[in-house]
């Protein structure tokens, strides 16, 4: 799939809203409407390395656990995640979120994209799979957006899976 951009103005300061996206515990807040059940893969929530498994809250989607883990942590600029998902974790995903200043606070960009490993993969991706993630991207930067500004619309945070 194609990269799929979100963005969101926010009004607070580069480096508060880079913290709180360093935190991987706290993405299930304001994304938890389109990726479900998050159990993170180390006790450690934050910087590099620091990852969690979800599953696509998708109708139909037979495999819809995935993974992200942290690779690139470079504050206040930009964070980068790989991970995989789909069947038997097959397919690579990366995803990044960019923080660029504004008079107004933080422009938030989010970009996500696959790489199916087989044809039938893409096949499947092309039933709507960049709309899902368009929506469901674009939903999450408004909630991030109303968390940071208005401590409203808080999700649950994730945990270590047992705890």
């Amino acid at each position: 799939m194609d990269p799929v951009t979100s963005r969101a103005t926010i009004g607070r300061p580069r480096e508060e809203v880079f913290d709180y996206l360093a935190d991987v515990a706290n993405h299930p807040e304001f994304s938890d409407h389109y990726l479900k059940d998050w159990h993170l893969t180390r006790v450690d929530s934050v910087g590099v390395g620091a990852g969690a498994r979800f599953r696509h809250d998708k109708r139909f989607d037979r495999f819809g656990w995935g993974d992200i883990t942290f690779i690139e942590v470079d504050r206040p600029y930009r964070i980068a995640a790989v991970g995989r998902g789909g069947k038997f974790n097959r397919n690579k995903t990366y995803s990044t979120w960019t923080l660029i200043p504004s008079s107004g606070g933080t422009i938030v960009e989010y970009t996500t994209e696959t790489e199916p490993k087989l044809p039938t993969d893409r096949i499947m991706e092309s039933f709507g799979m960049r709309r899902w993630f368009r929506r469901g991207g674009d939903k999450a930067m408004r909630r991030l957006q109303s968390i940071l500004e208005e401590d409203y619309d808080r999700g649950k945070r994730a945990t270590v899976a047992g705890l």
